[in-house]
């Protein structure tokens, strides 16, 4: 699947006092790994994203949904975003 505008990730936690990273959200039906390919997110500056933000991403059809984090490593002169290869979050509950 490819990135749509109309279902853009959503700043949850702007920097504090505009320093420091912005938290961002992203559920997707497409897994992190496809998400972090530079480009993916088109307009990542026309969104307000910067290097250092940190975007957690949510794979939906993933079973268990699979959830991973990134940071921006850059946004290109297009306005869209390189995001770092992610570091997943568990989803076993062993209890």
């Amino acid at each position: 699947m490819t990135y749509a505008t109309s279902n853009p990730p959503k700043c949850v936690m702007p920097a504090v006092a505009g320093t420091g990273p912005s938290w961002w959200t992203y559920d997707s039906t497409d897994a992190g790994s496809a998400v972090d390919a530079a480009g993916y997110i088109t307009n990542a500056k026309k969104l307000g994203m910067k290097v250092g933000d940190i975007v957690i991403v949510t794979d939906t059809d993933a079973s268990p949904a699979a959830t991973t984090a990134h940071r921006v490593v850059s946004i290109a002169a297009d306005g869209s975003a390189d995001l770092s290869d992610g570091i997943a979050f568990g989803s076993t509950n062993s209890d």
